[in-house]
């Protein structure tokens, strides 16, 4: 049965241990094979066989997450607008909160620290600190003990589990000191009313930061998106023109594009002629010429003529929605540090419960159970691993919409790992390496044949083929002006040649050891036909760069080792790297010796196999649809220099990731310790939540600054 995917938007999440619990839920759906939901973007992607979408929806939300099911296609700007939206609110909720939050605790805060130097002191001032508590725990405490209570019903714990108790612990510890005062009781125990405000304030303030910070990093998707017009001039079968929005065009769908305006469907031209800027996805600088009968790209510039284009997609299936797509897929995908962050986050609050428990026993048996609630409290506080559930998906997000307005395509977070750690990058020769455009340099027919009966042969099979030597050997029988007749029953095997039958007789086109291929007919040579072709410009310096960057580059090819030796030669790649005359399976077995973790970069169907070896498959543009299906990133631009580009991104955002990491582990490492000794004194909540939130800020931040280096690079590349 075959592989499905199902698509979720899921809310409510607040940290990565919901993500995990989300992800727990739906691995039990039926059919489920895996699951993978990201909390900084809210969306699950699930795959497996015959999935049920309501179902998996149906679970999640029963886990204590709404959810609903994405529709397959992609209306960009209803998915801008929806991004967008559910940005908004989530920064506007925690906004609320902050605002509520800091509005009771800073001049609660101020009134304690500054009564008594004032003279102030009064039975009144505990009533006071007592209602601005309660109003905080009212307004803003509600929404972290609501989730945790939620969890706990699950049985699952998540970071506002620690915050509730830790909230809670200050202000019912209080509560009871200020009752007993209030009856009369010797309680000279501190009251900790203005903390439990100030956990909720500050915490509060941090995820509206957060937040915030998130829909900034996530900006690149929306902006691709918003490259797609939100609306289309249909016109008409009378002649006449209407506005519809461009998620609504259908296929077949005539559409008219002024100068100066977006392409908002692909399509073809059927009237008009213009230059089109297409750098959105092909990378290419300078405008591209189109006349009747030539392709466009939705979201690409029309800059001088008004065009009319058939569409050949409908509006929520463009090369804009199919980008947004995978760029979405990719953001919402886990790196192998990512899955270990969740993992450590999963299991890491019911370790910092139990170490808050054994810390308040501890100082209850020494005699000092004040010492000990407030030093629980602060580790509730200062072990929520917000920073942690963050330090990967932040600048994968970042990296993989950054890509995306670099016309590369990041399928998931493990391959961008992969590429920033890769050792060595292995290349397919022809289509790749070179133009993929060969010419015929050399025909030498058997006896009793003709070259013109070398090429008529060769012609009638190839002129069912995709492969580039045929281009190569049309293109010479067409210069030529030589006739042919067209086989049937045509058969193609990756690596080997094309077979097919002309008249009742058995024509074949297979690999040579003496020249690219040789012409049989009924299994008796006709002639051997010898194609070249034209490194890449931008091969060499590809290469170089790699090179430098300490990559070991390696060329595979099905072409003879002659041909490859000299492509080899001519691009600096050593001889030893070179791996000629090699099948679709050869190739697979030879991606599998090559130092890991390894690269391939390739376009063709023969290519497919080692593209799904390889540790991460670059896909090029000029490849097949079996060649992209099979890799795990596309470059569109059909511009091999883009590999370069695609490592160095790798490398910056595997940078940023492992920084991100060892902030939020060593924060916890070295916290943890100092607020179970209650070295952090009686303030130690309030130390707790600054320190935690500045624990977060250093995460978004490291994830923004690494966004505004990528974007500053783009605009010089």
């Amino acid at each position: 049965m075959s592989t499905e995917k199902v698509e979720l938007n899921v809310s409510e999440m607040n940290c990565a241990a919901c993500s995990s619990a989300v992800e727990h839920a739906l691995l039990r759906g039926t059919g489920v094979k895996e699951a993978s939901v990201a909390f900084a973007t809210g969306r699950a992607i699930v795959k497996g066989n015959a999935l049920n979408a309501d179902e998996l929806a149906e679970i999640a939300t029963n886990a204590g997450y709404p959810a609903t099911t994405v529709d397959e296609g992609i209306d960009p700007a209803a998915m801008a607008s929806e991004l967008e939206q559910q940005q908004l609110k989530n920064a506007r909720d925690w906004k609320r909160r902050a605002i509520i939050g800091l509005t009771i605790w800073v001049p609660a805060e101020t009134l304690h620290w500054t009564a008594h130097p004032l003279g102030l002191q009064g039975p009144w001032l505990s009533w006071v600190m007592l209602i601005a508590s309660t109003v905080a725990m009212l307004c803003v405490g509600t929404g972290f003990i609501t989730s945790a209570i939620s969890a706990a019903k699950r049985k699952q714990t998540n970071m506002d589990t620690l915050i509730s108790i830790g909230a809670s612990a200050a202000y019912g510890f209080s509560l009871f000191i200020f009752v007993a005062q209030q009856l009369g009781y010797e309680a000279n125990h501190e009251v900790y009313f203005t903390e439990a405000a100030a956990l909720l304030a500050i915490i509060s303030l941090g995820h509206w930061l957060e937040a915030s910070s998130t829909a900034k990093a996530g900006s690149s998707i929306r902006e691709l998106l918003n490259m797609q017009p939100d609306v289309v001039e249909l016109q008409l079968d009378d002649g006449t023109t209407k506005q519809i929005p461009s998620g609504e065009v259908e296929e077949g769908a005539r559409i008219i594009v002024k100068p100066g305006s977006r392409i908002p469907v692909d399509g073809i031209v059927i009237e008009g002629a213009s230059e089109v800027d297409e750098a959105i996805v092909t990378g290419e600088a300078l405008p591209i010429p189109k006349e009747v009968g030539s392709p466009v790209i939705a979201g690409s510039m029309n800059t001088t003529g008004k065009l009319v284009l058939q569409t050949t997609v409908d509006g929520k299936h463009t090369t804009i929605s199919r980008i947004a797509s995978l760029v979405t897929e990719a953001q919402s995908s886990k790196a192998g540090m990512q899955r270990l962050a969740d993992k450590v986050s999963g299991v890491f609050v019911p370790i910092v419960l139990l170490i808050a428990l054994a810390t308040v026993m501890t100082w209850s048996f020494l005699g000092e159970i004040e010492i000990g609630i407030v030093s629980a409290v602060t580790v509730l506080v200062i072990s929520c691993p917000c920073a942690l559930g963050l330090a990967t998906p932040m600048a994968v997000m970042v990296a993989t919409g950054e890509s995306s307005l670099r016309g590369i395509l990041v399928k998931n977070a493990a391959a961008l790992e992969l590429a920033g750690i890769a050792k060595s990058c292995v290349f397919d020769k022809t289509g790749t390496l070179t133009e993929g455009k060969p010419f015929v340099t050399a025909i030498r027919p058997s006896e009793g044949f003709t070259e013109t009966d070398v090429l008529a042969t060769a012609a009638s099979i190839e002129s069912s083929s995709e492969h580039p030597i045929a281009h190569a050997i049309l293109k010479e029988v067409s210069d030529r002006n030589i006739s042919f007749t067209e086989a049937t029953e045509f058969n193609a095997t990756p690596g080997i040649g094309v077979e097919g039958v002309v008249d009742q007789q058995k024509i074949s086109v297979l690999r040579d050891k003496d020249a690219t291929c040789r012409v049989e007919l009924n299994g008796n040579l006709v002639g051997t036909i010898t194609v070249n072709d034209k490194v890449r410009d931008e091969a060499k310096s590809t290469i170089t760069e790699l090179q430098n960057a300490n990559i070991e580059v390696h060329m595979l090819s099905g072409d003879r080792i002659q041909n490859a030796k000299a492509v080899a030669s001519e691009l600096g790649i050593h001889e030893r790297n070179v791996h000629a005359e090699a099948s679709p399976e050869d190739k697979s077995r030879i991606i599998a010796s090559i130092p890991k973790p390894n690269i391939m970069v390739g376009d063709g169907i023969n290519d497919a196999a080692a593209l799904a070896s390889a540790d991460v498959g670059i896909a090029i543009a000029s490849g097949t649809n079996v060649a992209i299906d099979s890799a795990s990133i596309v470059i569109p631009s059909n511009k091999i220099q883009s590999t370069i580009v695609t490592i160095d991104i790798a490398r910056k955002t595997l940078k940023a990731i492992k920084q991100n990491l060892f902030f939020a582990f060593m924060y916890n490492t070295a916290a943890i310790p100092l607020a179970a000794l209650g070295l952090l004194g009686p303030h130690g909540p309030l130390i707790a939540a600054i320190a935690m939130g500045c624990s977060d800020i250093t995460v978004i931040g490291n994830a923004v600054r690494l966004k505004h280096k990528l974007r500053k690079l783009r605009r010089t590349q």
